[in-house]
């Protein structure tokens, strides 16, 4: 038996997909073989925009019929529309329709190529940059964290800027959102989005909706259309969002949707003094445990419902297998794509200094497919250097395009060669031969089957 919110969300998005697209998103997600991020990305845009969109909405279901009262509702990006729907100004399906209409109008007036890219800069800074180079088109679309803000612009201006941001020193990646979303040049846009927004029933908000677009709650006399299509021109300040409800004592942060990366910006921005408790639900501990469990188990006032315990075993025995690749592979979470953000890091261990990586012996453990062990390099790169998943492609060069350092790869290795008990041998391997994402899994696939390994800074 499926889980009934996830089974009820995806059928109500459905029968709006089938509607307007003319196929079900649920079809693209869960028939076949587990897509992997680029293969994702890949697919129409609207099945990834409302594979988010439904992901989060499942989530909130989930956590709200085993107890969830927040003071607040917030959204990033995509996510802001999610958080209405969970408020009940919109339905789940009026809700799809209005990503659905967003997309419309973009894809309808095929505007001028535009890309994002996330700098490992804090929006003062990241504005600096962009002045240099003195087009108008270049905006900051999202603030998340002092140590990552997302651009939006013309193609070439953007990867301009990168070039810039490298010769500084300073971080930048280019990000696989659809359309330069939060830029003030698709300003003709608003008014038709409007428009079509407003056809939708809709009513206020029943709970506090705060909007880091807005940089307040939404109120009862707001029209909700307007709004709404001003998120295409706006920036998403969500670092400022997080430190205003922190100053009006929210403590506890719950993410509805896929991979953590919000709750993992909600540390960055408030370090690691505040006294705060950030759960998840989509995510996987490192025992392939989805976060949903815990953060239910630490709601408070969590009464007896049909999604307690049992239903959650039904659930898992349905889709755990399914959930666990598509997690690991980066399904979910904007504009996501970045206007879904980017995963900020956890605290780490002391870097490992230049030599070979020391790992406790432990028993070889069974064989491992290399769609598992990229799944797995992926995950742990990205939440150790606050890069998106989807950077990290198997040909993506580690130092040369990411700027990351050997005594940071040597650290990185060690982690992941733990995570698998292997145990390093003197056979003469040098960190210069693993240079990209695709020749780590290698190195880890040839170990795993019988080789050695011994890792050295370049």
């Amino acid at each position: 038996m499926k889980y009934q919110q996830v089974d009820q969300t995806f059928k109500a998005v459905d029968t709006v997909a089938e509607e307007i697209f003319g196929s079900a998103v649920s079809t693209a997600l869960f028939e076949g073989t587990p897509m992997t991020a680029e293969e994702l990305l890949r697919q129409p845009t609207w099945v990834s925009q409302l594979a988010i969109y439904s992901s989060d909405v499942a989530a909130w279901r989930i956590l709200r019929e085993n107890g969830l009262r927040p003071r607040f509702l917030v959204g990033h990006s995509l996510g802001e529309i999610a958080a209405l729907v969970a408020a009940e100004a919109f339905s789940v399906e009026d809700g799809a329709r209005v990503v659905a209409e967003r997309l419309h109008v973009l894809q309808a007036a095929r505007p001028a190529v535009g890309r994002m890219a996330a700098l490992a800069l804090d929006g003062r800074r990241a504005r600096h940059l962009l002045g240099l180079l003195d087009d108008p088109a270049l905006a900051v679309a999202a603030e998340n964290h002092d140590r990552q803000t997302v651009i939006s612009g013309p193609e070439r201006s953007v990867l301009a800027v990168l070039r810039v941001a490298r010769e500084l020193n300073a971080g930048g990646l280019l990000l696989k959102s659809p359309f330069a979303f939060h830029n003030p040049a698709l300003e003709p846009l608003r008014a038709p989005l409007a428009a079509r927004i407003a056809r939708l029933p809709r009513q206020a908000p029943q709970g506090a909706v705060y909007s880091p677009i807005l940089g307040r709650a939404y109120r009862a006399d707001d029209d909700l259309a307007t709004l709404l299509a001003e998120h295409l021109v706006r920036t998403v300040d969500f670092a400022g969002t997080v430190r205003e409800l922190h100053d009006r004592g929210v403590t506890t942060f719950v993410e509805a949707g896929g991979l953590g990366s919000l709750g993992r910006c909600v540390r960055r921005v408030l370090g690691d003094a505040a006294q705060v408790t950030v759960r998840s639900t989509f995510t996987l501990d490192s025992a392939g445990r989805l976060g949903v469990e815990e953060a239910i188990a630490g709601l408070p006032d969590s009464g007896p419902s049909d999604s307690g315990p049992e239903s959650f075993e039904r659930f898992w025995a349905a889709y755990g297998t399914q959930l666990v690749e598509r997690v690991r592979a980066r399904m979910s979470a904007e504009p996501a794509a970045l206007a879904a953000p980017a995963a900020p890091t956890v605290p780490v261990g002391p870097a490992v200094p230049a030599g070979p990586v020391q790992v406790p012996s432990v028993a070889r453990p069974e064989p491992v497919g290399r769609a598992e062990l990229l799944a797995t390099v992926r995950a742990l790169y990205a939440q150790a250097l606050e890069y998106p998943e989807e950077v990290f492609t198997e040909d993506v060069l580690l130092e040369a395009e990411l700027g990351i350092d050997s005594v940071k790869q040597v650290e990185l290795l060690n982690r992941v060669t733990g995570r698998y008990g292997i145990v390093p041998t003197d056979s003469g391997f040098r960190l210069s031969d693993c240079d990209t994402v695709g020749k780590v899994v290698d190195l880890l696939q040839a170990h795993l089957t019988g080789g050695d390994l011994s890792v050295a800074a370049a």
